[in-house]
């Protein structure tokens, strides 16, 4: 196929390749009924057909019907094509309709005389492609004919259409982002699985780089339950990543292909093409509230997550407001100095500077490196107002050289704002205030303690103190969250990785870190120590000082090792 990068992105057209359909599909053929003699099979969007022909290849004397739907005629071509070789035209339909304009009308789901409820098996890659890129009449419908609300992917209704296929106690094996798993946007999403679907398995292929997709896959295996209320079983989960470039532990054994270390499975580092991969394998752990995260850790790993439990005082939640940075979706006019390169002499109430995740490193912000921004913001009465520009002739012909893109953030004024604001501005006040800042997306934690009065770029989060205790509480917050505890804490509860070991610290995560007592001796120690980091620039130094914070972070969460 010759998709074109555009096609991909629009589409979400991304093929699977042989080994991965293959994988997929004896994961599926190793739960079906043994006792069934014939099978209907569905993918509602086949593709190239790669996995109907994986699936045939293993299950080909029971399958009856091969269905597979795609919106390519092309790609239904080259499927066709590839059933032929394999001497199973006959039992294929290849139908040339997008499966989600049929499927929410299930009186009339096909047009074959197929009933509702029709398949044994749905084996699918559905499209990965978020609902605003589709548009926004292709969304609204989407959104009505699913009941879904917010940001989703198309994925989503996906998910649902094939649930409205399959027969209760078939089988679902599907592949697509693992973002929903442990983020709040999937909530939804976890919630309908569970309702719908006795859990068999979750695989977790995190940055494996499978196929050639900017998202990190998962695959789901279940049996579609009798009745939704029904409780839901607790499936196993596998899990594979790039170990971290710190990772110590001794490996397994070195194997041809992820595949070989998937099949395994056996938990354990293993070595893949020089490159070393964790596996992990344990029961999955869904909360009785349906639409909380999926916790991905073995029996040993709760216990360690009781102990924290055990030990924890407050949530970060519990005492602050986790915030996002600065939003201004229109970073080119705002923070990257135009104005200079423009000859323009922006007034200084106007400029003011910002901490960006380029600047943070763990407990160090790099002030020297810090920009300018030009913030149309200011705070009076301790509520956020917008400069009048006119009173800033520099700034106003530099924004108005500007004003056409402004102006195109049409959602802005939509919501009875100015052109010339940010869209994410934040409460000016509490910039003064002492806070802690750390990036979004970061290997290591990079939680810092700043003073200066800096705004915080929007990727970057923050929280900030109003008074002496608040204070004490932040200090004690970022020698927590760059402890090596908490980072095993953050992998083993919020299970979100991006390539290369870079972990996500999205507010929904930090706001539930746990915190020790603060008026344990230990956390007192902690919080002196921190002073010191914040003020040190012996790099020896630090590392003596860390090294003490990782045990007096130990002892104040009763815990023996890490």
């Amino acid at each position: 196929m010759n998709n074109t990068l555009t096609e991909i992105k629009k589409t979400g057209a991304t093929f699977t390749p042989k080994g991965l359909a293959n994988y997929l599909a004896q994961k599926i053929c190793s739960t079906v009924d043994t006792s069934l003699s014939s099978l209907t099979v569905l993918d509602p969007a086949c593709g190239d057909g790669s996995l109907l022909s994986a699936i045939y290849e293993l299950e080909g004397n029971r399958i009856v019907s091969l269905i597979g739907y795609d919106t390519n005629e092309q790609y239904l071509q080259e499927a066709n094509s590839v059933m032929q070789c394999l001497d199973s035209e006959e039992k294929c339909d290849f139908i040339y309709k997008d499966f989600l304009t049929i499927c929410p009308n299930v009186a009339n789901l096909y047009t074959n005389n197929l009933r509702r409820e029709f398949a044994d098996i749905v084996i699918a890659n559905p499209p990965y492609v978020r609902t605003q890129t589709l548009g926004a009449v292709k969304a609204k419908q989407l959104a009505r004919d699913f009941n879904l609300t917010g940001r989703i992917d198309l994925y989503y209704p996906f998910l649902m259409a094939m649930t409205n296929a399959l027969r209760k106690g078939g089988i679902l094996g599907v592949i697509t982002s693992n973002r929903y798993i442990s983020t709040k946007s999937g909530s939804d999403i976890r919630k309908f699985l569970l309702d719908n679907y006795d859990v068999i398995e979750i695989i977790d292929l995190g940055d494996t780089k499978l196929f050639d997709a900017a998202v990190l896959p998962a695959i789901f295996i279940g049996r579609k339950k009798e009745g939704r209320n029904s409780t839901s079983t607790v499936g196993k989960y596998i899990s594979i990543y790039e170990a971290d470039k710190d990772d110590k532990s001794e490996v397994v054994c070195s194997l041809k292909d992820i595949y070989d270390v998937l099949k395994s499975e056996r938990p354990g580092s293993y070595m893949v093409n020089k490159q070393k991969y964790l596996l992990k394998v344990g029961l999955l752990k869904h909360p009785s509230d349906k639409t909380e995260i999926w916790q991905m850790s073995n029996e040993k790993e709760n216990k360690w997550i009781d102990t924290i439990h055990a030990h924890t005082a407050f949530r970060i939640k519990d005492k602050f407001k986790v915030r996002v940075g600065i939003k201004s979706c229109a970073d080119n006019v705002f923070i990257s100095q135009l104005w200079d390169k423009e000859g323009y002499k922006i007034e200084k109430d106007l400029l003011h500077p910002m901490i960006s995740q380029e600047n943070i490193e763990a407990w160090t912000i790099d002030k020297d490196s810090m920009l300018d921004i030009l913030y149309p913001h200011y705070s009076k009465d301790g509520k956020r107002q917008v400069y009048e520009i006119d009173k800033y002739p520099s700034a106003l012909r530099y924004l108005q050289a500007h004003q056409k893109q402004l102006e195109e953030r049409t959602y802005l004024m939509e919501a009875g704002r100015r052109w010339y604001e940010y869209w994410v501005p934040q409460n000016p006040t509490f910039w003064k205030l002492p806070k802690v800042v750390f990036p979004d997306i970061s290997v290591h934690p990079r939680f810092c303690y700043d003073e200066s009065g800096a705004i915080v770029n929007g990727n970057c989060y923050w929280m900030c103190a109003q008074n002496e205790e608040e204070k004490f509480l932040l200090l004690l917050i970022e020698g927590i969250s760059n402890s090596n505890v908490m980072v095993k804490y953050h992998d083993l509860c919020f299970n979100n990785k991006l390539y290369s070991g870079r972990r996500r610290y999205l507010a929904q995560y930090i706001e539930q870190y746990p915190i020790p007592s603060p008026e344990l001796d230990s956390s007192k120690q902690i919080v002196s120590l921190v002073k010191k980091l914040n003020s040190n620039s012996d790099i020896n130094k630090k590392k003596s000082l860390i090294s003490e914070i990782d045990r007096l972070v130990k002892i104040s969460f009763g815990i023996t090792d890490c």
